[in-house]
């Protein structure tokens, strides 16, 4: 009689591919962090420098441009920027310069075109990783990929809340799973309006900022759909178990 087929999770654990992934995430913040801080001072600083009525402007902007995001995903990626990482990166920097020439006011209104450029590098990285950006469970995980939070916090890691239940999200899903990724993005972005908002080299300052948070999201989304076609093939539990020892984290956001 011929053994018994083994099951994905009784195949051993990829730990060289895990440690990469791990080694990845700790590089993830270097650039971000010393972008901002070149442009714009120390990032307690940056921060006081909005008051409360600019954070909720900024945060009710987040969600809007993210809805409008989302939309254009649904339509198809013709219908956002271009395909290639090179074009990608030239988009968000010409976003960034834009939006850093006129201070909080431009900056406000780069956001929609910005988050659409962030989020198709997402949809990319979970297409190389070999799922369809178009099915509808795989554009739900491109939205949470926001809620790595802010490059600039070193406590954040990788939401690995797509190891629960594959389901296919009507509109109202859809709104309230922006609403709940939106006060971490705008959080994120808010750190680098403000950076914008420091009167040091304006346009080129915005295009700096931009392409470190465009490599700051793409890296994040590649690790996070890199672990979850790990999850699929080897089970969830024993991949976050390998991944958070690797990452000398006492567990994961779940």
């Amino acid at each position: 009689m011929p053994p018994a087929p083994r099951t994905a999770i009784d195949i051993p654990l990829p730990e060289a591919e895990i440690a990469a992934l791990a080694r990845r995430w700790k590089r993830v913040n270097g650039p971000v962090i010393s972008t901002l801080n070149r442009f714009g001072g120390k990032l307690e600083a940056q921060i006081a420098v909005l008051p409360d009525a600019l954070r909720r402007r900024i945060e009710s902007a987040t969600e809007q441009a993210l809805s409008a995001a989302y939309g254009a995903a649904r339509r198809g990626a013709r219908h956002l920027p271009a395909q290639d990482r090179k074009g990608t990166l030239a988009a968000a920097m010409a976003a960034g310069a834009a939006g850093g020439a006129g201070g909080i006011a431009t900056a406000l209104a780069e956001l929609p075109f910005t988050v659409t450029i962030l989020l198709h590098a997402i949809r990319r990285e979970a297409e190389a990783a070999g799922f369809d950006p178009d099915d509808p469970w795989i554009r739900a995980e491109c939205l949470r990929c926001f809620s790595a939070g802010s490059p600039a916090a070193a406590d954040d890691g990788i939401d690995t809340s797509f190891f629960s239940a594959r389901l296919t999200l009507t509109g109202p899903a859809v709104q309230r799973l922006i609403a709940t990724v939106a006060p971490r993005l705008s959080a994120a972005l808010g750190q680098k309006l403000a950076a914008q908002a420091v009167p040091v080299l304006g346009a080129a300052s915005g295009a700096a900022l931009n392409a470190a948070f465009l490599r700051y999201y793409r890296e994040t989304a590649a690790i996070r759909f890199a672990l979850l076609r790990l999850a699929q093939e080897h089970g969830a539990a024993p991949v976050l178990e390998a991944f958070a020892r690797q990452t000398d984290r006492p567990r994961l956001r779940t």
